[in-house]
């Protein structure tokens, strides 16, 4: 054994470490070092009172049309409308709005979801501008925080698609566990309720890539599912590999520019409604929204779009909101109308006859009347096997009119009514 004291010994040792080395790194592949992520994705670092954080900013004209809306549509938009859209009593500056999406790391949220991309879009001076914060770390969520806050608190309030679901829940429990302020009063507009007043009838589902194809006219190419996003973020944690995030960001981007898009084309449906909107189905959902604020312009609308014309089992249903707010307004002729084209679908529903029925019987005071509509409506109920609570409904109704018809009719008296 050589002694650690021995010139001889410890060249032979080192020799031997060499050509260990040289083995090892002759078999291990030769990696290039990975660009930082700003460089690929466009972005910079900005300093934040809590560190750096990555962002990327997008510059759009007011006259940038995505599909077929401008930008500038949604910088237009009413007062009133705005305050339809929110279901709030507040009134949001539109040109102070922001319109906001996050991308996560998972899909059903809790205090284990993070939101490793915010993308918030504003005016800025005379163009629009989309500014995306992204974590290149966990670590970096405090970063993340510090560079929303401002954008949150200078908002008249927040546009969202699923928000209130999702991405609002979500911030605001990560602005807690990092001991911020979430601003509780800022009104929040998600447009995915208002999608689905609007056109739940017309489309299979309300998602917002359906409303993009649809109603925008805007068809994303190579466009990343919502699905994957989650794990395309975990491995540029593991590779820190940033190229396939571009499609993450592009994704996202396209998002907060379809709530600007979308959020256009219902200000200025609710503002111009039948000047504004040529088809009969999108007449009836925007109808739908001004029925809380305004039942006046909803029943205008109702009314267009039997006009323009629509599909019979929306027809119907049309008629029968139509038919509710005459009733309430004590229009009792335009009711009726409405009450008797609505007998004629072709599946059998109760109410136009119930309706039919009680005018006849006390606002017209035709007993014979109400009593054979209401044997036509038991005819057809059995015939369509309706349940039985309708047909005992309707049983129950034809013997009380049969009785109030047996009945002999009261002769009145001249001498006791003074005649």
């Amino acid at each position: 054994m050589f002694s650690p004291t021995d010139p001889g010994a410890r060249a032979g040792t080192l020799d031997e470490l060499r050509r260990v080395i040289r083995r090892i790194e002759g078999t291990r592949p030769f990696r290039m070092a990975q660009e930082p992520p700003e460089t690929v994705l466009g972005g910079q670092l900005v300093e934040t009172e809590a560190g750096p954080i990555l962002t990327v900013r997008r510059e759009f004209p007011f006259d940038h049309r995505h599909g077929r809306v401008a930008l500038e549509d949604a910088l237009s938009v009413s007062a009133e409308a705005l305050r339809v859209l929110s279901r709030d009593e507040a009134r949001p500056d539109a040109r102070r709005l922001l319109f906001l999406d996050t991308e996560t790391t998972g899909l059903s949220g809790g205090t284990g979801t993070y939101a490793f991309l915010v993308g918030a879009g504003f005016i800025e001076d005379d163009r629009f501008v989309v500014v995306q914060h992204f974590m290149r770390d966990l670590d970096e969520e405090p970063a993340l925080l510090a560079a929303v806050a401002p954008l949150l608190e200078r908002a008249s309030g927040v546009v969202t698609f699923n928000g209130s679901g999702f991405d609002v829940p979500l911030l605001e429990t990560r602005f807690i566990l990092g001991r911020r302020r979430w601003p509780a009063t800022l009104v929040h507009m998600d447009l995915l309720h208002a999608a689905r007043r609007v056109w739940a009838a017309r489309f299979v589902d309300c998602r917002l890539s359906t409303l993009e194809r649809e109603v925008l006219g805007h068809q994303r190419e190579d466009d990343v599912p919502g699905s994957l996003i989650p794990s395309l973020y975990f491995d540029f944690l593991r590779r820190r590999h940033a190229a396939p995030l571009a499609r993450v960001f592009t994704h996202n981007c396209d998002d907060v520019l379809s709530l600007v898009a979308l959020l256009g084309w219902l200000g200025h449906a609710l503002a111009y409604g039948q000047q504004g909107v040529d088809d009969g189905l999108d007449l009836a959902g925007v109808g739908r929204l001004w029925e809380r604020l305004d039942p006046d312009r909803a029943a205008a609308c109702y009314r267009n779009a039997l006009a323009v014309g629509l599909p019979a089992p929306v027809a119907h249903t049309v008629r029968l909101r139509l038919a509710s707010w005459e009733k309430r307004q004590s229009r009792w002729d335009s009711a009726r109308v409405l009450w008797e084209e609505a007998t004629s679908a072709k599946s059998f529903d109760p109410r136009p006859w119930e309706e039919l029925a009680k005018y006849h019987e006390h606002r017209a005071r035709d007993a014979a009347t109400a009593r054979a509509l209401v044997a036509r409506a038991l005819d057809r109920a059995e015939g369509a096997v309706a349940p039985a609570s309708i047909v005992d409904a309707l049983t129950y109704r034809l013997a009380r009119l049969d009785r109030r018809l047996a009945r002999p009719r009261r002769i009145m008296n001249p001498l006791r009514t003074g005649v």
